[in-house]
């Protein structure tokens, strides 16, 4: 049983039990029958009342409650609907009272949520307003009355991330433009004259709009400046090198270039004012002077001209080169030749330099040629003959490769240009064959002298003998005794039918060994002993042996050589 019913049935206890005190109370008085009726009617009417008013009270109380669970319920349909989400449901079957309280506890929270969602809305709106004033771009799209979603405020929140990354980098691009710009202003003392650009270099930072169209006009800007920079830097290096160059002609001293020595870094306005007024002053000077401008411009085309590999035809091509009448015509003809001259070793600077390693390289072969044929070059010591060795046999390797990389230049840059690639008046390619045959037909000379010196000293060494050396240590001969008696002739046949069977290991003439023959002005026979005999042929053999391993070396080289330079 419920204690409410509990309550009910003491009360009931109670009520009686006062109406048995009332009646006890109303016979002790003695009170009339008909009045304690009337007494009991008063009793029952007050009970009555008390009751009637507690039950209307409950009454009105049940109605304020369903009133309020519908107000609640119509709201919380209302606030689901703005605030998207689900309409509420009461799980089970509460009481009246209960229904009440959760629909107004769950009204009360999405009040709070519709509150809060407008405040950060107001707040983002606001941050989107301040960011695209600065930007210069349009407000992010939403209806600012009505209830955000959480989608739609996420939304919100990563654009608003993206604009302030947008900001940042375009104020970094604008700080870095406004240092670049406001340093080609100092550079070329300008300044700002217009609207725009008083308002990059003197306005505050923070005040410039970063729009697209403001950072794309400040590139251009830039872009204007640096041009108007490096047009200037361009005429005052031209300025710089034709003082230098007007120097050298005038043969200047130090002393008096060094007051420009300030001038001569820098292209501001006062730099390039201070350049163009020396130019000036030399140029009036080099009027004053031109004979001696003219042959310092001489020296020069000189110095081009071999750097070119110009022929004598070439060069006397400039007529007045020669010329003596000292004119301003003459020196404008000398100046324009030798910016020609400059333009064109310039342009083909690569191969000018390619012949003249070449023509090193060819030096270097001829010298270790003349010293590979010369025989005092085994006595030297230190190891100097290895090192030469070791230097000719890589020449004989990269000097090949080198015609052949100068070959593809000069047939790429023919056929280019469309005309024959020369030097000194000759095609390269015809020079180093030429260069080849004359060593060739230089080795050939010299293998002839050769061969026909030792022939007229073997020649004369068998008409009137040998003359007497000096033993030589490094040679095995057998020593010989001065103090023995010679043989006669009829010894050395033997000797000499055995000697004239020895030829030269690599070929060569076949030497006999000489018969007796009578003296020109005597008519005793001429004695002849076995050691002289023996020492001719000796002799002969050696030289001829020597002679022939030297030429056999260099034919080997040349012949190398001259197969690679086709």
């Amino acid at each position: 049983m419920r204690r409410s019913e509990v309550l009910a049935e003491e009360s009931v206890l109670c009520l009686q039990k006062a109406l048995m005190n009332l009646r006890e109370i109303w016979e002790v008085i003695g009170i009339p029958e008909d009045q304690r009726l009337q007494r009991t009617e008063v009793v029952k009417k007050h009970i009555k009342d008390l009751l009637d008013m507690m039950i209307a009270e409950e009454e009105s109380l049940k109605e304020r409650l369903i009133k309020s669970i519908a107000n609640c319920q119509k709201e919380l349909a209302t606030l689901c609907r703005e605030l998207r989400v689900e309409p509420f449901q009461e799980e089970g079957e509460p009481t009246i009272l209960q229904l009440e309280k959760d629909l107004r506890t769950q009204v009360e929270l999405m009040r709070k949520q519709k509150k809060e969602r407008k405040r950060e809305l107001k707040l983002l709106q606001e941050q989107d307003q301040e960011l695209c004033e600065v930007l210069c771009v349009p407000h992010y799209d939403i209806d600012g009355d009505a209830v955000p979603s959480v989608e739609e405020l996420s939304q919100f929140r990563q654009h608003l991330a993206a604009l302030r990354g947008t900001k940042a980098s375009r104020r970094e691009e604008f700080v870095n433009l406004k240092r670049q710009i406001i340093l080609c202003m100092e550079e070329l003392d300008h300044t700002p004259d217009t609207s725009f650009e008083r308002d990059v270099v003197c306005e505050d930072e923070d005040a410039f709009c970063l729009s697209l169209e403001n950072i794309e006009t400040l590139q251009k800007l830039l872009q204007q400046l640096e041009m108007q920079k490096s047009q200037n830097e361009a005429v005052c290096e031209g300025l710089r090198a034709q003082i230098q160059e007007l120097w050298d002609r005038l043969q200047i001293p130090a002393a008096e270039r060094e007051p420009l020595a300030m001038v001569m870094t820098g292209s501001k306005a006062k730099v390039k004012k201070a350049l163009q007024s020396e130019v000036d002053r030399l140029e009036e000077l080099k009027k004053q002077n031109m004979k001696t401008v003219i042959d310092a411009i001489r020296v020069e085309l000189a110095k081009y001209w071999d750097q070119c590999f110009y022929s004598q035809e070439q060069r006397r091509a400039f007529a007045v080169y020669s010329d003596e009448d000292y004119t301003e015509t003459l020196l404008q003809l000398h100046d324009a030749e030798i910016v020609r001259l400059k333009n064109y070793y310039e342009l083909h600077k690569e191969l000018f330099e390619g012949v003249r390693k070449w023509e090193e390289s060819w030096r270097l072969f001829l010298d270790f040629e003349r010293k590979a044929s010369d025989p005092s070059r085994f006595t030297n010591r230190g190891g100097n003959l290895l090192k030469e060795e070791k230097q000719r046999a890589r020449l004989q390797k990269t000097l090949p490769k080198l015609e052949e990389e100068l070959k593809a230049q000069i047939e790429m840059w023919e056929q280019e240009h469309s005309k024959a690639f020369v030097v000194n008046g000759q095609k390269f390619m015809e020079y180093v064959a030429e260069q080849w045959e004359m060593y060739r037909l230089e080795k050939e000379r010299a293998k002839q002298e050769r061969q026909l010196k030792n022939k007229k000293q073997t020649e004369t060494e068998m008409l009137y003998g040998s003359a007497p050396r000096t033993p030589n240590k490094r040679r095995g001969l057998l020593p010989t005794t001065p103090g023995k008696v010679r043989k006669l002739n009829t010894t050395i046949v033997s000797n000499a039918t055995a000697n004239s069977s020895i030829r030269p290991a690599f070929g060569g003439t076949v030497y006999h060994s000489p018969v007796s023959r009578h003296p020109p002005s005597g008519s005793k026979p001429v004695l002849t002993s076995t050691h002289s005999g023996r020492k001719k042929a000796r002799a002969a053999l050696h030289g001829a042996d020597k002679e022939n391993l030297e030429l056999n070396g260099s034919l080997l080289s040349a012949r190398a050589f001259k197969g690679l330079q086709i």
